[in-house]
């Protein structure tokens, strides 16, 4: 029978990890992830999980014996956060292009200057074109559930892509939750044993990622980007088949009380459920709001998101992350993109907060609602970078 633990959320990913049964795990300490990777070696170490774990003196060389192990044909973790994904980031291209089906975790950091430990979207928003399937998580159990999801995902032979799953640093990494830890089999019923259909093996010799001449990379890069198109069916079916076995639904575009709303925001990963606290005030004093929030991130769910809005005249976007220089948010941006050719679109307000971990309370949304609206109607959507909580 499933049982349900109150454990520390990272200290959960390594059971998730423990129970997909994977077969390598290699990572660097970095907060706020290092608790996740400390975990996974306890584990290791007292013989609950049989896996390997490779030492290395860098995120950059982690990521790389990832790609090795991956590469042979093993189910491979690994985690990091912030200047850890950054270093990383030439190997994050790698793994996409040649097809490896590593699952990481992200638990998300503000970038450096100055330096901040805390959490917001700035390191995976600077990875967002590389290739990698991307969800973001609202809270303890979606992590875990995520966690199996990704690999299921990953591996499938008709996806063999790489796979982040983003958890807020701090917010969720370092908090303890009620979770439901599922039976193996169940687990087993859902993920079956990783096949790779072309592991790197002496006696048959490969070449992965080799070098290519203009006149083929350009071929090689769209059938990439093809192939990543056509894996949206397979995230799809893995969600669906996950909430047969285990009972929660999940999608990669999910509604809260949006029925009638004239204005929606919003939102990606923990502050999702601070949001819903801020609709639940605003529908009680009549306000005709609600919340859509993103779960899938890459491959970016344009009809999916169209569909939740649908109806609704405004659309007041929250972003973690700022595009310097650019027209507001990197999430704003693509919401304005995925809209541009609707001829009945919303208007779309995009704001920034809680970058470098500062805090967004319910009385902070519904600043951002009624500034929204404001500037909607003083026909203002396509403001630039408007903070919540400083001065302009």
């Amino acid at each position: 029978m499933p049982k349900r633990v109150g454990i520390e959320v990272s200290l959960a990913i390594g059971e998730a990890v423990k129970m997909a049964k994977a077969d390598v795990i290699s990572a660097y300490p970095i907060t706020p992830q290092t608790h996740i990777v400390e975990g996974i070696a306890d584990l290791i170490a007292n013989g609950e999980l049989d896996a390997e774990s490779i030492t290395v003196e860098s995120e950059h060389s982690a990521l790389s014996a990832c790609c090795g192990a991956a590469a042979a044909g093993a189910r491979t973790f690994t985690a990091t956060a912030g200047q850890g994904l950054e270093l990383m980031h030439e190997v994050v291209y790698i793994a996409s292009s040649m097809r490896l089906p590593i699952v990481m975790a992200i638990a998300n950091r503000a970038l450096s200057a100055p330096l901040s430990v805390w959490g917001d979207h700035s390191d995976v928003m600077a990875v967002r074109d590389t290739g990698w399937i991307q969800v973001f998580c609202v809270n303890g159990q979606d992590v875990f559930d995520h966690i199996l999801w990704a690999f299921r995902v990953a591996e499938d032979k008709n996806v063999l892509f790489p796979a982040m799953v983003n958890l807020d640093g701090f917010h969720l990494t370092h908090v303890v939750e009620p979770i439901e830890i599922p039976d193996q089999d169940q687990v087993d019923r859902f993920l079956p044993a990783n096949q790779y259909p072309l592991p790197l093996d002496p006696k048959r010799p490969l070449i992965h990622g080799s070098f290519a001449t203009p006149t083929y990379y350009m071929e090689v890069k769209k059938s990439q980007e093809v192939a990543f198109e056509n894996s949206k069916k397979v995230l799809l079916k893995a969600w669906d088949e996950f909430e047969k076995i285990f009972g929660r639904r999940y999608r990669p575009v999910e509604s809260y009380k949006t029925e009638g709303a004239e204005t929606l925001m919003l939102t990606m990963g923990s502050y999702t459920q601070t949001a819903e606290l801020t609709i639940d005030e605003l529908r009680a004093a009549g306000e005709k709001v609600g919340l859509v929030s993103l779960r899938l991130w890459r491959p970016f769910p344009f009809e999916e998101l169209k569909e939740a809005v649908r109806g609704a005249k405004r659309l007041i976007v929250l972003d973690r992350c700022v595009s310097t220089g650019g027209p507001g948010g990197p999430v704003a941006s693509e919401v304005r993109a995925a809209f541009y050719d609707e001829l009945d679109r919303p208007q779309i307000v995009g704001f920034i907060a809680g970058l470098g971990g500062r805090d967004m309370r319910p009385e902070h949304f519904r600043d951002m609602y009624e500034r929204g609206l404001k500037l909607a109607q003083a026909k203002r959507p396509e403001s630039s970078n408007l903070m919540l909580g400083v001065r302009e």
